[in-house]
């Protein structure tokens, strides 16, 4: 089942995407389907090397709030 996505991207960068994907045969919602399979994918084969070779390097505790920690981060930094 295919659903509507809305995105909010940079002018230029769609069009050198639409560009890409006139030039590749393909619709631009194909590359971005196959972009995010590849950076969502367990399963290496599915993946691009390049990405898999960094997919999983930081293992973060199940209960790591990544909002808290950059507030604390901003705090330190800004005191």
């Amino acid at each position: 089942m295919t659903t509507k996505l809305t995105l909010s991207l940079n002018k230029s960068i769609i069009e050198r995407a639409k560009r890409y994907a006139k030039g590749n045969n393909q619709s631009l919602s194909q590359i971005v389907e196959s972009y995010l399979e590849k950076v969502t994918s367990e399963n290496p084969e599915l993946g691009d090397p390049e990405l898999d070779s960094i997919r999983g390097i930081i293992k973060l505790p199940k209960n790591f709030d990544a909002k808290k920690e950059v507030r604390k981060l901003r705090v330190e930094k800004h005191g």
